[in-house]
């Protein structure tokens, strides 16, 4: 069954406690924020497939679906599990962001998004992410929950990596990037 009518009244259980906190709540909405980004980055990886998108030699679907079963690490975390997202999982962001900016013009100003639909989709999917981290980060300040030092680092470098991505889907599209010209 796919409803249990037990969240009717606006509350929820994460993992391991008894007791149910609402839907509003720090760690629900933060909970929520990463299930998002994760959701969302279905569409990115559909939008890879169907573009054949590669850096060098692993496909960008690849890279998105190891960046989704992180975000499943990620809110094990949120939710009370001993789960952590390990340094390796940030140095593998930070690898894969490093490959895809060497294959890109330098970075001399903000650049308008919607380039190419699957460069649009990564942009889109940066700013989600960066709520998710800001909610993540809400509720390690809050103290109750304890997140790793790693798991906020991945999601910091995962904005970044998804910034890389854009850029290289219109790179690769032969788009050029459109920066802002502040109604001049």
């Amino acid at each position: 069954m796919l409803y249990t009518r037990k969240g009717d009244d606006g509350t929820t259980k994460t993992f391991g406690c008894n007791q149910r906190i609402s839907k509003s709540s720090r760690i629900a909405e933060a909970l929520g924020s990463v299930d998002e980004i994760n959701s969302f980055l279905g569409l990115c990886k559909v939008g890879s497939v169907k573009n054949s998108l590669q850096i060098k030699d692993k496909k960008a679907s690849d890279i998105v679906h190891g960046i989704q079963q992180t975000l499943f690490v990620v809110q094990a975390e949120l939710a009370g599990s001993d789960m952590t997202v390990g340094e390796d999982k940030v140095k593998e962001l930070e690898l894969i962001t490093d490959t895809i900016e060497k294959e890109l013009p330098p970075i001399t100003t903000f650049f308008i998004s919607g380039g190419t639909e699957l460069g649009a989709l990564f942009d889109a999917a940066r700013t989600i992410a960066r709520r998710a981290e800001r909610r993540v980060v809400d509720v390690a300040e809050e103290g109750t929950t304890p997140i790793g030092g790693n798991t906020k680092a991945y999601l910091n470098r995962l904005s970044s990596v998804l910034y890389a991505l854009a850029r290289f889907s219109n790179h690769s599209a032969g788009i050029k990037e459109d920066s802002p010209n502040y109604n001049k």
